[in-house]
């Protein structure tokens, strides 16, 4: 493995989501049987732990545990994850027990409504970069989305 990216002056980069769930061990699992690393989980002191895994290829990460956020379990909506095969993801995430959605497309043709609005059964017409989804929860109903990209806009 080369040596990491340096962030260059004027460059931003989303590395980690804080994401609030109810149960760590719980969550930990979830997530671990997703397939995503486990890149630390550390307990710094009593009432005070922190768990952070990253999906496979991703340069983002999720962080979740005892003291690291006030926001409300389950309480995050739309997290995404960028998937070649909206079909094949939705096949591992079953075989790994998880309830899945989709896919689906909006009718608009662009990127999804919130919540259920708008949901066309079935992925993008021609599975359309960027159109097709699916839809799942972790244990405590933070919601992710995966979206089908084959190709990258330019620039991306």
């Amino acid at each position: 493995m080369g040596s990491p990216t340096v962030v260059q002056p004027g460059e931003m980069r989303l590395e980690v989501v804080v994401v609030p769930v109810s149960d760590v061990d719980r969550a930990k699992n979830f997530y671990e049987g997703l397939g995503w690393r486990l890149d630390a989980d550390l307990t710094v002191e009593d009432g005070y732990h922190v768990v952070q895994l990253t999906p496979p290829g991703s340069g983002c990460s999720i962080i979740f545990g005892e003291g690291v956020t006030t926001a409300p379990p389950g309480s995050y909506q739309g997290l995404q994850l960028s998937v070649y095969d909206v079909d094949a993801a939705k096949a591992d995430l079953e075989s790994r027990g998880v309830e899945v959605t989709g896919p689906f497309h909006d009718a608009t043709g662009i990127f999804h409504h919130a919540g259920m609005a708008g949901r066309v059964d079935g992925p993008a017409p021609d599975h359309a970069d960027y159109g097709s989804f699916l839809a799942f929860s972790d244990p405590d109903g933070n919601g992710w989305l995966c979206q089908e990209i084959r190709t990258r806009l330019p620039g991306r």
